[in-house]
């Protein structure tokens, strides 16, 4: 016969290996739970509003002059004046700089001289004489002699082709400058200096820029700026030129201005397997400060909604063709079809499907927080993790008694 110790002894086991049991049982659902919430993704309730939705598109990039020359003489010959210097502000039109035109003039005068002779000859000879084919021929090379000297008199000068800024003066009184490029000998900041030789500036026009990489004089036109920023190629698709862009600069807190897309190139450049595409924007007015080379960020609205019901992106879900919002409805949640609009900053615009108010769900995809999520919903998750039967946590059923 036992003894009623003994028998306290093993209802007291039994008693501790149900407690057990029970409760390395809710550690193992508990565990269960987590496990799916965090396939899921944490969870949070919000509700459908109502306001403007806007989608924009941003880039980065540099203030240029949309206006920039490379001005050269389009004559040789020696540097006899220049008339500005760097950070000079010109007019349309203006002289900038010019050569000797001792030997141009001449050239001229003597060109001159020849095509008047030539003509004389010509009213004087009959179209029926034999003669005429040979007087009309001499003629013309008079008259195109006579016009290679005014383009070389021309050449000697160079003037502005628009009111602008002179960066660069690449050249010095006394330098031997060659057609079309600058100045052959040392390169300097140049500016003003007395005139050596005979002044016939009023003669001249503008000279035509050379393919040369640097002028003689660097001319840029500072109250025509752009900006150019190179978008990725979803955010090409959103754009169109003679789109309104709004424009922030880094060196300049609180100033803004305004532009406008005027180019969209179409080749792309491609960086660490990312393709984007040059898009230039000329600024529509240019605020005080803003100096050529700063850095900018151009921002561009390429949809608005106003007075519409909008939810965040994240709580759409894109399947076939189909959208769908996930709803709580009474505790329950409830999968809706709805059709969308605008996907903007501020979330995704729901055309139907939705009234104002509705509780929605919102999942994130970011797991490991150890935040606490206190607009969970009800019965998703949240238990404490316990660990496997047999695990280090709790021993298994009648493991942690002491035996009869």
């Amino acid at each position: 016969m036992k003894s009623p110790f003994k028998r306290r002894t093993l209802l007291l086991n039994g008693t501790l290996g149900v407690l057990l049991a029970g409760g390395v049982g809710a550690a193992y659902l508990s565990l269960a739970d987590d496990g799916a919430a965090a396939q899921q993704g944490q969870q949070r309730i919000t509700r459908v509003m109502r306001g403007t939705v806007e989608s924009t598109v941003s880039a980065s990039g540099s203030v240029a002059s949309a206006q920039t020359r490379s001005l050269n003489f389009g004559a040789s010959g020696t540097v006899a004046r220049i008339h500005v210097r760097a950070g000079e502000k010109v007019s349309k039109g203006e002289t900038l700089a010019r050569l000797d035109q001792a030997a141009a003039l001449d050239s001229l005068k003597a060109t001159e001289l020849s095509l008047a002779a030539a003509t004389e000859k010509l009213d004087e000879t009959s179209s029926s004489s034999s003669s005429y084919a040979q007087v009309y021929s001499s003629y013309v090379q008079a008259k195109n002699a006579y016009r290679s000297a005014q383009q070389t008199l021309d050449g000697t000068v160079i003037k502005a082709p628009f009111a602008g800024t002179v960066t660069e003066v690449n050249g010095n009184v006394g330098d031997s400058a060659a057609a079309g490029s600058a100045s052959s000998s040392s390169s300097g900041s140049g500016g003003p200096s007395s005139e050596s030789s005979t002044s016939a500036d009023a003669t001249s026009s503008s000279s035509t820029s050379s393919s040369s990489t640097t002028g003689f004089v660097e001319l840029v036109n500072t109250r025509s700026l752009e900006i150019e920023g190179d978008f990725t190629e979803a955010d090409t698709t959103k754009l169109k030129v003679g789109q309104e862009a709004a424009i922030t600069f880094d060196a300049l807190t609180g100033t803004t201005a305004t532009g406008e897309i005027e180019k969209i190139s179409i080749s792309p450049t491609t960086s660490d397997n990312v393709v984007t595409y040059p898009v230039t924007i000329g600024l529509t007015d240019v605020p005080s400060g803003v100096r050529i080379g700063q850095t900018a960020t151009v921002e561009i609205t390429t949809g608005s909604a106003e007075n519409v019901l909008y939810v965040p992106t994240a709580a759409v879900r894109a399947a076939g063709g189909q959208s769908t919002v996930t709803v709580l409805e009474n505790g329950e949640q409830v999968v809706r079809t709805v059709e969308t609009g605008i996907k903007g900053d501020q979330g995704t615009v729901i055309k139907s499907g939705l009234k104002e108010g509705d509780q929605v769900i919102v999942v994130s995809t970011s797991t490991g927080s150890s935040t606490p999520n206190n607009n969970r919903i009800p019965g998703m998750g949240g238990g404490g993790r316990g660990g496997l039967p047999g695990g280090g946590g709790g021993g298994m059923p009648g493991g942690g008694g002491a035996r009869p």
